[in-house]
C-alpha cells in the first residue's frame, strides 16, 4: 500500500488545525492557508464544504486514498443501519488506527510505520498490513523484540491525548484491545467532521 509522502504541514494549514497531532505545531508560524502570501479563508459552496469534509476525514485517518475511502463507503452502504456509523466503524477498525488509539504511536503516520515494519501482533501473530480490520476482543500487542523502542514509550507517556473509553490497555504487557465498536460521538477526532455530509458527497460523486 502506498505511503503518503506529501507535505503534512501544508495540509494542516489548509484546515487551520494541527490535524495530525505533530509535536511541532505547523500553525504557530504560518496560521494562514497555503498560497501566495498566505491565502485568506473564503466562504465555500455546498459542494466545496462537502469536499472539505471528505478531505478532512481522509487526512485524519492517515491520508487515505480516494479508492480506499470509497471502498469503505461502499461496504458501509451495503450494510443494514446508518451508513455513517458503519463507515466510521470500518475506519476505526484499521490496525494502524487501533495502534494509534492505544497510544503505541504518537501520530497516525508513526502507527503506520510500526505496523508496516512488523512491530505489531494481533492475537500473538505478526500483521504488517495497515488496513487490516481489527475485531472487538482481538488483542493488539507490541512484538517482544520491539518493546524497548523509545518512540513507543514516549508515545505512551505523552500527555496530549488519552486512550478512548472503548479500549482497554495493559501498559506492563504493552497490549490492548477494542472492547466494542464506538458511537460516532465517542471517536476522538482532532477536528470536527460532518460524517453525514461525507457520505452524501460520496453517494452523489462516486
Amino acid at each position: 500500500m502506498a505511503r503518503f509522502t506529501g507535505n503534512k504541514n501544508r495540509i494542516a494549514r489548509r484546515f487551520g488545525i494541527n490535524i495530525f497531532g505533530r509535536a511541532r505545531n505547523p500553525l504557530l508560524h504560518k496560521p494562514n492557508p497555503p498560497g501566495m502570501h498566505g491565502a485568506r479563508r473564503r466562504k465555500k459552496s455546498d459542494y466545496g464544504m462537502q469536499l472539505d469534509e471528505k478531505q478532512k476525514l481522509k487526512a485524519v485517518y492517515g491520508m487515505l486514498s480516494e479508492k480506499q475511502l470509497l471502498k469503505y463507503f461502499t461496504e458501509a452502504f451495503r450494510r443494514e443501519g446508518p451508513t455513517p456509523l458503519h463507515l466510521m466503524h470500518q475506519l476505526e477498525s484499521r490496525l494502524d488506527v487501533v495502534v494509534y488509539r492505544l497510544k503505541f504511536a504518537s501520530t497516525i503516520f508513526a502507527a503506520q510505520q510500526l505496523v508496516s515494519h512488523g512491530h505489531i501482533l494481533v492475537d500473538g501473530k505478526k500483521v504488517d498490513i495497515r488496513s487490516y480490520l481489527v475485531r472487538p476482543g482481538q488483542v493488539i500487542s507490541i512484538k517482544e523484540g520491539s518493546r524497548q523502542m523509545k518512540a513507543i514509550s514516549d508515545a505512551l507517556d505523552g500527555p496530549s491525548r488519552a486512550v478512548p473509553e472503548y479500549y482497554t490497555i495493559d501498559r506492563d504487557k504493552l497490549e490492548g484491545k477494542m472492547l466494542s465498536f464506538p458511537d460516532i460521538d465517542q471517536i476522538p477526532l482532532p477536528i470536527e467532521i460532518d460524517i453525514h455530509e461525507v457520505c452524501d458527497f460520496l453517494a452523489h460523486n462516486s
